[in-house]
């Protein structure tokens, strides 16, 4: 990691900090898990700006970008589920199908081992049948 990168997410870190202790003087001990209810999902334009331009501008597009983070947090296993599970959501706001992202999950057992996949499928799946049910109200 750069040294101009570490910087940009020192200050990131430190406006979320902040951000917290404006909303609400308990969650300076906030844990980042809580992010996962306080933003659910960003709209895609936002996903494509942070994930696919801002940091890699000729590289890839937020929904690959997006897919690649699905394969290295389903290697992390159970640690991650928060994470996993968001980045899910984000990805499908970015264009993934379903289909793709647990494509990507199956490629990954042969990583983290099937005990992660079939975790990492099962986080999916609750996303997957969430999303049907705004779908269908």
């Amino acid at each position: 990691m750069s040294e101009a990168f570490s910087k940009l997410f020192q200050q990131m870190m430190q406006s979320g900090q902040e951000m917290a202790r404006a909303f609400n003087p308990a969650l300076e001990t906030l844990d980042p898990r809580a992010f996962e209810k306080m933003i659910p999902t960003m709209p895609a334009d936002m996903l494509e700006m942070w994930f696919g331009r801002t940091f890699n501008r000729d590289g890839l597009d937020a929904k690959t970008r997006l897919l690649v983070t699905v394969a290295a947090l389903t290697v992390l296993g159970a640690h991650a589920e928060p994470q996993l599970r968001l980045t899910i959501r984000h990805a499908i706001e970015a264009g993934a199908t379903a289909r793709e992202v647990a494509e990507v999950i199956y490629q990954m057992g042969m990583f983290g081992g099937i005990p992660a996949m079939q975790k990492a499928l099962e986080v999916a799946q609750g996303v997957f049948s969430e999303q049907e049910g705004k779908q269908s109200s």
